[in-house]
């Protein structure tokens, strides 16, 4: 009998879907921080609504190379204004050129997790390299 009922559990397990992990920008004033595990083969995404004309310092570091990008929807059509593949950190500044939800993504395609820390700045013009 518990045969069975371990069964139907790893069953269940198997016909449940895979989710990744999806994160809402939530500003600490003009701040936001994130540190998660991505699972192998999973992916992570950090997205929220950004106006026109704002700037958004971002950067991040990982503990090993992942494929990022930034990215948004126009319709059907997915906007990359970064796109990058095999990276373990990058920075930079995002010109947010329409209103838009925005999203940062990482993709784990390795076998093991990989450890994320990330972070957003807005009002990023006053630190531009």
């Amino acid at each position: 009998m518990s045969a069975r009922i371990g069964l139907c559990a790893l069953t269940l397990l198997l016909t449940l879907p895979v989710r990744a992990e999806i994160v809402d920008i939530k500003w600490t004033g003009s701040e936001f921080s994130h540190s998660a595990n991505i699972a192998p083969k999973k992916f992570l995404e950090v997205c929220g609504k950004l106006e026109k004309g704002t700037s958004i310092a971002w950067r991040f570091k990982g503990g090993a190379e992942s494929d990022f990008n930034i990215h948004y929807h126009v319709g059907k059509d997915v906007i990359y204004p970064e796109n990058r593949k095999n990276i373990a950190s990058a920075e930079g500044v995002l010109a947010v050129a329409q209103d838009q939800d925005y999203c940062w993504m990482w993709s784990n395609r390795g076998a093991q997790p990989i450890s994320m820390e990330m972070s957003l700045s807005r009002g990023a013009e006053s630190q531009k390299k």
